[in-house]
């Protein structure tokens, strides 16, 4: 873990749409440096806390704050313009989220000119260069790029503003098995290089465990489960819902018949 980067706290996080709450008293310490998943079925609330933490959606109740690991200066506050380029989201669908009327340059752009950040040329290419694409993809449209990438280019624009906290919302959901492992060893890479947090939300326990070295286990907008990538893995885990979700992830194995079939 990096020891100069920034952690984000969760302090009994509610969030709620009308009388459905989705998200219901999650504590949370994230550290500097660290890469945290959050696991749950479809409906868990993973992916509406995860918005929460970059101020997509409102909270009902609860904080949360950044801080340093060396508790340095005040950081700034949840939904102030210097927290949205502090912490940046990367969606699932590279597709979707890519306007598809614009090249990549003014993808790229349009963050830095929201910011009033300068040296804009020289952070594109630099940005570019360190997803694996270089300044060749500049001007060209979405349309005319693979699925990986489509989420090249949306990290860039995450990374673009050179945050300290990347959140991740199945970022590998929607490619190839081949091109999914290139993009989890592309993050890993960014990472441990510009020393980020990374708080990613998945499905998959495969993925969360190559990436993530903690993990929380959501169900019905409750943590059920704090554990260890390696504890997981093992299968050292004591939750029925957990185990449950372990079980899913193999996959489904065909019974075979007394006849063979």
């Amino acid at each position: 873990m990096s020891a100069s980067g920034v952690g984000i706290r969760l302090q009994d996080v509610q969030v709620s749409f009308g009388s459905f709450v989705a998200v219901d008293g999650i504590n949370l310490q994230v550290e500097p440096g660290e890469s945290f998943g959050i696991v749950g079925e479809s409906g868990s609330g993973k992916s509406t806390l995860l918005r929460a933490l970059c101020g997509l959606v409102p909270m009902a109740r609860g904080s949360m704050n950044l801080f340093h690991a060396q508790g340095q200066a005040a950081l700034p506050a949840l939904g102030s313009p210097a927290y949205r380029r502090m912490v940046q989201i990367v969606f699932q669908d590279p597709y979707g989220s890519l306007h598809p009327r614009q090249t990549v340059d003014r993808i790229l752009s349009e963050p830095l000119i929201i910011h009033k950040v300068d040296d804009q040329q020289a952070r594109i290419v630099r940005a570019l260069d360190e997803v694996g694409l270089g300044s060749s993809f500049r001007f060209r449209y979405p349309h005319q790029l693979s699925g990986g990438q489509r989420q090249r280019v949306a990290i860039a624009r995450a990374l673009i503003l050179e945050p300290q906290i990347l959140l991740l919302d199945e970022p590998t959901s929607a490619l190839d098995a081949s091109v999914q492992a290139e993009v989890l060893n592309l993050l890993d890479d960014l990472r441990q290089r510009r020393g980020l947090t990374y708080v990613m939300v998945s499905h998959d326990l495969a993925v969360v465990t190559h990436l993530c070295s903690r993990l929380m286990v959501m169900q019905g907008g409750r943590c059920v489960e704090m554990a260890a990538a390696d504890d997981l893995a093992a299968r050292r885990v004591h939750e029925p819902y957990t185990q449950a979700l372990m079980a899913a992830s193999e996959g489904f194995k065909r019974e075979h018949t007394e006849n063979g079939v």
